[in-house]
Formats: C-alpha cells, structure tokens, sequence
C-alpha cells in the first residue's frame, strides 16, 4: 500500500519538557544577553533574557489573579512586538492556550474566529485593532498593549498594569505541564482556502527545535532580523522559537517585511548572521543590493552565516549569488500541521529544482499510493480544533498525517510535485499538474513573481503572469540590473515582450502537446495577503486567485469581460 519510508539521517536529541523550562534554562544561562530588540528613533534597544523572563512571569501571574486557568485560551490580534511576545510565551507557560491572529482582519472574520476558537482572553495590539472587537463578544477580559484613552471597554486593562513591578510569592510557571499538552492553537488557510484551527502542544513545538539543534549551528551569537509575522507557523514557530531556544538575538524588523529599502536599512544596523525569509522579499532586496558596491558589500557581508527560504524555490540566480560568497542557503518544506518543518535541504549538496531535502529527526515521510506525502513524527499536531470531520480524513488508520502535497523521494530527498485538489483535467480529460508548469515559467523570467495556470475543463491550459514590479522598475532606473540570459525589460510591455519567448521555450520543452500553455495574460498589479490570494508567508493561493481573477481567466479564453487593471494578452499558439 505504502512506497518506501523515508527517514531521518540523524538521532532526534533529548526534547525540553515544556516552554517553561526552556525559558527557565534561558534564564540561567544567558541573564544578562539580549532576547530581542526593538527600533527606536533609528536604533535598536533591546532586553535581556532576566528582564524578559521577569516581565513572563508578572504577566502569568497578573492573568492567574484576573481568572485565567490551565487550559483557557486568549486571542491575540497585534503586529510583532515585544509585548506580544511576552503575552504569548506568558500564556503558553503557564499553562494556557495563546490564539494568535492576523493583525488586519475585519471585525466579521475576528468575531467569527473568537468565537470558534473557545477563546475567553482577548489581547489587542492599538487602537486600530480594538475599534475592530464587536460589542457582542463574550469576552471575560479585554487587554490592550498601546494605552487607549477613548474606547468602549471600560474596562479594558492596559498591558503596563499587568507587568507592573508586584509581589509574586511562591508563584512559580507550569514546569509540570505534560509535552502533550495543547499550548498553541494557530489558524491556517493552506493555499487552497478552507480556514482550519491547528492545534499544536509542547512537544510539537520543542521537537522542531531538538531536531534543528542537531543540523545547524545556532547560538546566543547569532543575530536574526526578522519581520515574518507571529500568527503564521514560519514566523511565529519556526523562526521565533529557533532564536528563542538557541538564545540568539531577535530584532524586529521595523517596517514588518513591507519596504524592501527599510529591510536593507535595518540589515545594516543588525549585520544579521541568519535570515529567514520567502524568495518575492529575497528578490527585492537582491535587486536593491546590485544598485550599487556598498550596498552590494552591506547586503552580502563577512557574519551572514546562512540564509533559510520557504514558501517556494529561491530563484537559480539568487541562490548562486549567495553560495558563490559562501553564504548557505537552505531550503525547508513543511505545514502549519506538522509545526512547520518537516524537511530541510543539506547545502553541502548541489540544489535541485523542487526538491527540499531528507527529513529532520524524528520525523518519517512516506507516499501513498497516489503519491501523497504522509507525515509521522513528534512534530504532528494533536488535531484541528472542533472539526471532526476534517481530522477523520487527516489522518490514516495507522495515525500518519496526510499533507495533501504530491511527491516522490529522490538521492538527495523529497521532491514536491503539486497540491493534490491542484491537479486538474482539460476537455479531453488529459491530467494537468499546474505547479510543474508554474516552476517552469518562473524558471525562465526572474522579472515574474507569481504564475498562475489553469484550464479545468477547457482544451488547453492558460496562465495568469504576475510581476515583480520592483525589479521592472528597478532595470528602467539601473543599467547594473544584469541577469544572465535576460534582456532585463524596463517596463510591462517589454515584459510581455520577452515573456512570449520565455513560454515558448518552455513550450518547447514539453512533449505533450496538450500540455502546453495556449495563451497567457500579464497583469500590472499584484496579489496580497489583505485580498487573500497570499497566505502570510507569501505562497500564492489559487483558489482565491481564480476567484478575484476569474474575469482575467473568461477574457484569455475569449469572453468580453472588462478587466480594470493594465493587461497584456500573450497568445502563444493557434487555437484555443
């Protein structure tokens, strides 16, 4: 029934019991170093791990006096700040459930998801957040990290009373608690848009860190800039907890990942030696790091150790880039489900297009006979919350995790093939796997940050061409702008231009006839996290791609729909 297992190449080391004695290991160990940093007025001032694990525990035991328990839940819609982080790690320590939320959501989509998590605690951010709670919520206490002179919560508790300076006794953080506890529920999308609530324990989240501690180096010396935000498993797992349990140093990124030029900015004051990142923001940043030597030596320079991508493939040229100036770069795969990361590519081993590498410890991969990727390890969740039937079909007999993901195993591990409810089949009912033809196309133009093909049920496959506007506009303005291979278009109908070439050659490349891409449209806009077609660490959604683009889709294939953005049609063969 099952293909061959993958396994693990090394011995999972021994797993922290719970958050709150890594925090208290922390403490002992680096009192006096810097756990994180945040900008002010053009420097960065930060806490030390005795103050940080001071301020955890008057929060913990504030809470425990309002009526906070073992096992209550507290939904926390903010940015990135220090007081988020203490809130969470407060919570999480002390025995509760933290529910982080998208910062920006809609008053419909917060009341919604309050009342389906089961949370009793709200924690908001500012002013912008609170005027988004309904007056109709449930909720036992209310907090706000800003000071907020005029709301309607009179009761609203601001978060410097709850980390005021008090006599704490023999109050002490849930050291007993079990690794299998739930300690972290965290809503995910997925790519194809149904919203589930993952629930993820102590040991979930401490395995990853053991199983990383055994393939990298990562120390209270390193340094990590970070903007990937904390209700999403890249940036609120992964890249939190590898800083936090290692002792590195963790600086906000002031401008949240959105301004490649701030990003740059900040990297000069960090010197980050680690970076965690997805290729659109790696693109930009390599684009703005070529305009000049001294930004070029600033964004490369001597300390920057390694660099992690997820979400999709680092672009050939980006990737040589760093590896030719002995920068790592290493590539992961893996869910919100699974915490996230279930595999990591070797850099030691020559890169290969679409595979992620062999599992970390103590996780297992096998392949269904479909293909489907199966997960088992101590880093797959206990369930989705209050959805029976999503975790009666999550789940094999044997207990593996289904993640929905096509792939086979290779020399150098898992190669990803395509979401499983992706594939599609044309009128002639030949199958399409639409991400082979995506990877394909993104291949051959640097100058497209997102591809969309479809073509269910009609004759041939089309494709939805986004580009990456700051590389376009940075050619029009710098002749140092040199990609190999490429005639670098200045603007979107030179684009348009080379892209006929580039999918023809792609074309060309592909046997089946069928299979090739009849017509494409580029479009002068992009997608976004804030109209759904991104998830938040940037990987293209295309369910709600097809759905804000459906019009774009009827015109390729020949219906008069008005179309507001600028667009380029591309025809690339005869007939539709």
């Amino acid at each position: 029934m099952y293909k061959t297992i993958l396994e693990p190449e090394h011995e999972l080391s021994p797993i922290t019991v719970n958050i709150a004695e890594m925090l208290r290991n922390n403490v002992k160990n680096f009192s006096t170093r810097y756990v994180f940093k945040q900008k002010q007025k053009n420097k960065y001032f930060g806490i030390t791990w005795q103050e940080f694990y001071t301020g955890i525990r008057r929060i913990a035991f504030n809470l425990q006096k309002l009526g906070f328990s073992k096992g209550d839940k507290a939904l926390i819609l903010s940015r990135n700040r220090l007081e988020m982080l203490q809130t969470e790690l407060a919570i999480q320590s002390s025995g509760g459930i933290s529910v982080p939320v998208f910062h920006n959501l809609k008053e419909p989509v917060i009341t919604k998801l309050y009342q389906h998590s089961g949370s009793k605690y709200l924690f908001v951010g500012s002013e912008v957040q609170l005027g988004k709670i309904s007056q109709s919520l449930s909720i036992n206490k209310i907090f706000s990290f800003d000071e907020i002179k005029h709301n309607n919560f009179p009761e609203l508790i601001f978060f410097k009373d709850l980390i005021a300076p008090l006599e704490m006794g023999d109050f002490s953080l849930d050291f007993n608690a079990s690794p299998e506890d739930i300690c972290l529920n965290m809503y995910t999308s997925g790519t194809m848009g149904e919203q589930k609530c993952v629930q993820l324990t102590h040991k979930n989240i401490l395995s990853q860190q053991a199983a990383l501690d055994v393939l990298w180096d990562v120390d209270e010396n390193d340094r990590l800039l970070s903007y990937l935000p904390w209700h999403h498993s890249f940036g609120g797992i992964f890249e939190k907890f590898t800083a936090i349990y290692s002792g590195a140093e963790m600086y906000l990124e002031s401008g949240y990942g959105t301004d490649p030029k701030e990003i740059l900015e900040n990297w000069k004051l960090v010197k980050p030696t680690i970076f965690f990142s997805v290729p659109l923001v790696y693109q930009s940043l390599y684009t703005l790091a070529k305009e000049s030597k001294e930004a070029e030596e600033l964004f490369f320079h001597p300390d920057l150790k390694f660099i992690f991508t997820a979400a999709a493939p680092l672009p050939k040229n980006i990737s040589d880039e760093f590896e030719n100036r002995g920068v790592k770069v290493i590539e992961g795969w893996g869910l919100t489900e699974t915490t996230p990361c279930c595999t990591l590519t070797d850099p030691k081993v020559k890169r290969a297009p679409g595979v992620v590498g062999k599992p970390i410890p103590g996780v297992k991969l096998r392949l269904a006979e479909d293909g489907e990727i199966q997960v088992s390890g101590p880093n797959v969740m206990k369930g989705y919350y209050n959805n029976k039937k999503a975790n009666d079909k999550i789940f094999t007999p044997d207990g593996w995790f289904c993640t929905g993901d096509i792939g086979e195993f290779t020399e150098t591990g898992l190669k990803l093939i395509a979401r499983k409810d992706r594939i599609f089949k044309l009128l002639n009912a030949e199958k399409i796997i639409p991400a082979d033809l995506e990877k394909k196309i993104l291949g051959k133009c640097s100058y497209l940050s997102y591809v969309l093909v479809e073509g269910s049920g009609r004759k041939t496959p089309i494709a939805l061409l986004f580009p990456n506007n700051t590389l376009v506009s940075s050619s029009a303005k710098n002749n140092n702008i040199k990609i190999e291979g490429c005639k670098c278009p200045e603007n979107m109908k030179d684009l348009a231009v080379c892209l006929k070439q580039c999918i023809d050659n792609v074309n060309n490349e592909i046997k089946e006839k069928y299979a090739r891409i009849n017509c494409a449209m580029l479009i002068n806009g992009g997608l976004s996290v804030e109209d759904k077609t991104l998830t938040a660490s940037m990987k293209m959604m295309p369910n709600s791609v097809k759905h804000v683009f459906k019009a774009h889709i009827q015109k390729i294939y020949g219906e008069d729909k008005e179309i507001k953005e600028d667009f380029y049609i591309i025809p690339l063969q005869e007939e539709l």
